[in-house]
Parts: C-alpha cells; structure tokens; sequence
C-alpha cells in the first residue's frame, strides 16, 4: 500500500560560474545543513540518504554528507544526466512510499567545468552514439557542440513543422529574465528583451543565439522527504505532500522517427506527464506553476506541448498570449529556471523541488504565484531518463 510524502525541509545554495564555487562536498553539505533546519531535524533523524551528481567520482555522496554526519545509513550515489537530482527524489520517494522507511534525505550537487558539455571516457562506446547518429542524419552541423545540435535541432524541427517564428525562443529567454529577477538565488538576474536575445551573438544562424542556451554552473539542494505519520509524531511540517511521480525512457521512437524533437525526449516527457496526471486524478489546466527544464528556451518551447499546457502546435500562441507567466493560464519557471539559474546538472532537480516547496507554501517573495496550490516538475536527461512530479499544498 503507497503512503503519502512529504516535502518538510528543502535547501538550496546560490549558483555560482564554474571557478568560482566552493568544492562540492562543501557546497553539498551546506544544501543538507539548511534542508534539516527547514524540517526541523537532525541528521540522525535520516534513515537513507540519495546523491546525485554526474561529473565526480564514485561515492561522492558520501563525501558530502560525511561533512554533516556518520550514521552509518545507507547512502546511494545517481547519476542520470540532467535529470539525476529527479531520478534521486524519484527513489527516495519510492522508499518512504513502499514502507521502508519514514524520513529520507535528497541531495543534488555539481561542480562544474567551463564551456559545453563533452564526454568524459573517451575509451569506449558512448551512451550518445546512436543520438548522435541520427542527430548527424538529420541535422548536421558537426562542429556545434552536442547539445547544442540536439536541443537547436529539436527547437529547428519545431519552427519546419509548425511555422514557429524563431523570436519565441528569444521571448521565453526574455521571460525568464523577468522572473529571475525577483529570485536572490538565480546567477543572472539582468531583465533582457526578445530583441537583445535576438542580437546576442548567434550560435547557430536562424536556429540559437547564446541568451536561448543555460550556462553550466556549480551548486547544491536538497530535501528531506517524510511519511505522514512520522510528520505528525513529530510535529514537523506536513503543508507540500508527492501527489504523482513518473519516471520514464526512451522507446524505439526516439530513433526512428526522424524527428530531432522526439531524439530530445518529446515522448519520454509526454509519457511521465500523462501517468501523473493520472495517478493524481487531475490534468494540465488544473496546474498552478511549473519548473520545467528549460536548458534551452527551444526545450522549454516543446515541453509546453508535451506537458499538454498547450496543444501541439501551440506554444507560439501560448507565449504570446502570455500563457506561461503571472496573469495568464499558468506561471512557468517562476525561479528563471535554468536559462536564469545555469544547470549544475546532479543539483536542478532538486532546485526545482525547492523553488514548488516555497511557491505551494506561500514563502516565494516577490515571485509567489497567487494561491498556488498544485504544482508540476519536469527533468529531462538525453540519454535518457524524464521525471515528471505533481506537488500538492495540503
């Protein structure tokens, strides 16, 4: 039998350039440090912990949390690209939701290199060679960087298959910057214009300028997930519960359809977006907010539509109806998300987790969302992996 989760404490570090962070293992063990002090509990409180990251060594879990405790819990380390700190929240909810355990600890963190992601083993097979295969069959542009041939391909396929104008890249960036804003916790917080998106310099003529694209950054967050009875026993807050969680990957579509939207994950985050919205009973136009991630204002344009905020085809109109902010259908990346914040990769979706937390218990600030009572979460890794989460106010 499932039981319900809570989110009791949530912490989250400022962002930071790559050099100019602290070590992860600090930076890890801060985001844990606050996250117990926002549950009200200690470190010997926790019964299994969850780490993830993508550029580190083995254990590096452990390295972090040693700094706050040694229990002698067990403590597994995630890695599933851009959606591993999702991936971690996705098991430490199955653990308190199966029974095995009452209060758990989430952690994400990253520390950074410069420039565009690349691969690190170059001694063997990479995950990537058949996204890479088909993204040369139908895109080219061999010497942009990978991700950037991926996400530019799939905004390109969009704006071929709909008429999308490329100014509603340049208009999400735009609002990102509006949002980020109000958040003392997002890198870049300067308001920018469709028009300096546009005039940023082009990465890709037609396709992405530099501003449509999310930097790599360094950081930690952090959660601490409870059952109810643990809550209530000791009187901990019990006001955000998980009301739906789907994690899914790839199906032999993203191969074979010859569609550089469906190689970025179009299905897998349609999918996990569709058995949450039925495990909670409720659909898209009963959302409030949404982090969804935006690593490229392109993603952001097509996960409008794979999250059904708006029909296939649609985001344009979406956009400039004002549909994904504050006044219209629903606030969309309320933080700036990661155009605004940068993607340190282990730690965004736990960022997430944090920015819904605030927003469902009406302690945003500047960038609450009036009466936000039902929250989505969606964290996209190529390679691939999607977790969509429905958070409730309770």
């Amino acid at each position: 039998m499932s039981r319900n989760v809570y989110v009791t404490g949530v912490g989250m570090i400022p962002f930071a350039k790559p050099g100019a962070s602290a070590p992860y293992d600090e930076m890890g063990a801060l985001a844990v440090r606050q996250a117990l002090d926002d549950a009200g509990l200690s470190y010997d409180d926790i019964e299994q912990a969850y780490a993830g990251y993508v550029y580190g060594d083995s254990t590096s879990g452990q390295k972090a949390l040693y700094k706050v405790g040694m229990t002698g819990i067990p403590v597994v380390n995630v890695n599933n690209n851009c959606s591993t700190g999702s991936t971690a929240l996705f098991l430490a909810r199955q653990a308190i939701a199966s029974g095995a355990c009452d209060c758990v600890l989430v952690l994400g963190f990253e520390q950074m290199s410069p420039g565009a992601l690349g691969s690190v083993f170059n001694d063997r097979p990479s995950p990537f060679d058949p996204f890479d295969a088909v993204t040369d069959e139908l895109v080219g542009m061999p010497d942009i960087p990978l991700a950037l041939r991926y996400f530019g391909g799939a905004g390109l396929s969009h704006m071929n298959k709909y008429g999308t104008p490329f100014d509603a890249f340049a208009k999400i960036r735009a609002k990102a910057s509006r949002h980020a804003a109000n958040n003392p916790l997002a890198l870049f917080k300067k308001v920018v214009t469709p028009q300096d998106v546009l005039d940023s310099p082009a990465i890709w003529p037609g396709v992405m300028t530099r501003l449509m694209a999310c930097p790599p950054t360094c950081g930690a967050a952090a959660a601490v997930l409870v059952s109810e009875d643990f809550a209530k026993k000791r009187g901990l807050k019990a006001d955000v519960y998980i009301a739906a969680q789907a994690m899914t990957t790839d199906r032999p579509g993203t191969f074979d359809s010859n569609d550089m939207m469906r190689v970025v994950g179009y299905d897998m985050s349609r999918e996990a977006a569709q058995k949450v919205y039925a495990q909670a009973g409720i659909g898209p136009d009963d959302l409030d907010v949404v982090e969804l991630h935006d690593c490229f204002a392109h993603n952001e344009l097509i996960t409008y539509e794979a999250l059904g905020l708006c029909p296939e085809g649609g985001a344009d109109k979406f956009i400039n109806d004002g549909d994904n902010t504050y006044g219209g259908k629903v606030v969309t990346n309320p933080s700036g998300g990661l155009l605004s914040k940068g993607h340190p990769l282990g730690a965004t979706g736990l960022a997430q987790c944090y920015e819904l937390t605030h927003q469902l218990r009406g302690s945003a600030g500047a960038r609450q969302v009036d009466g936000a009572r039902t929250a989505l979460q969606h964290n996209l890794g190529l390679g691939g992996a999607c977790v969509v989460t429905m958070y409730r106010a309770a």
